[in-house]
């Protein structure tokens, strides 16, 4: 006669869980070999990478020439004297990053706005955001930077600051806000219609619909293209010396003026760029975040 063992409330509960997975052996296989994939490209890419450095090294040093480009570009005296006076002078630039990009946010999005507001009592608004942002686009930053700074002084108002900082800030202001305007355009230009229509349904006003529906999906949408803004903006902030502010880019041009040799300008070059690349870096990463939200169907 056979005996059934009646098991426990306990013991059934463990019998009807499932044994913890433990992975086939093909699998294993599978995945040391795809270790081992990865490790052998990262050494092939480390040595190709040091040949390819040696390789540029020696063409670069033993090329005619070499020893007065090394003088005039790659001084170390003249880059220990230009280094603390291009990072004092590179916290001006900072600051003008921090201030103009704010107001550039606030005054792009305002002219975006007034871009797309609809109905025929809007069109003279709507006329004079489109000149704006068509004329602001198509003058070259230089001589925008020119007029307000040099001009703008010379009409002598009363009450107008002739501070090189301020007006080479509010002509950085004045461009970048057009470039801005119409990332923000194209962002709510990009919400489908039944997004509104969905949203005034529901008794929400135009601008209630535009303020809480409407531009949350816009500003998520333009995000990389606005941060690209930003990056070409931290650059430019370096033309108000123009104007006679000491930022890092005329810290460094004192002195090559000074010595007759270019090494304060590779500095300040170099300064600009290690500012830069972890801006890059931040888009690339938000872009690429951004892009496999919208694969894998998820929240744009």
């Amino acid at each position: 006669m056979t005996v059934v063992k009646e098991e426990s409330g306990e013991d059934a509960g463990k019998g009807d869980m499932p044994d913890e997975y433990v992975p086939s052996e093909r699998r294993l296989e599978r995945q040391r070999y795809k270790r081992a994939r990865a490790r052998r490209a990262t050494a092939i890419a480390a040595v190709s990478t040091l040949v390819t450095a040696v390789v540029l090294y020696l063409v670069v040093v033993s090329a005619p020439g070499w020893e007065r480009t090394r003088e005039t570009f790659f001084d170390a005296g003249y880059a220990r004297e230009a280094f603390p006076k291009v990072l004092e002078g590179l916290w001006l630039n900072i600051r003008l990053l921090l201030i103009c990009g704010v107001l550039v946010l606030l005054l792009g999005m305002l002219i975006a706005v007034a871009r797309t507001l609809p109905g025929p009592v809007f069109f003279p608004l709507r006329a004079l955001a489109a000149a704006y942002t068509d004329f602001f686009r198509g003058l070259p930053l230089i001589i925008n930077l020119m007029i307000v700074v040099f001009g703008v002084p010379a009409l002598r108002l009363q009450g107008v600051t002739v501070d090189p900082v301020w007006l080479g800030g509010t002509a950085l202001t004045l461009t970048y806000a057009a470039y801005v305007a119409e990332v923000f355009r194209a962002g709510i230009e990009s919400v489908h219609p039944s997004q509104r229509a969905a949203a005034r349904s529901l008794g929400l006003t135009n601008r209630q619909a535009l303020r809480h529906v409407v531009l949350p999906q816009a500003v998520r949408r333009q995000v990389p293209p606005l941060l690209n803004d930003l990056v070409s903006l931290q650059k430019d902030t370096g033309l108000v010396s123009i104007g006679g502010a000491i930022d890092a880019v005329r810290a460094s041009d004192i002195i090559a003026q000074r010595s007759l040799n270019y090494t304060p300008y590779i500095v300040a070059g170099l300064v600009f760029v290690a500012l830069t690349i972890p801006m890059t870096r931040f888009t690339d990463w938000v872009t690429a975040r951004m892009d496999r939200q919208r694969a894998q169907g998820g929240a744009i």
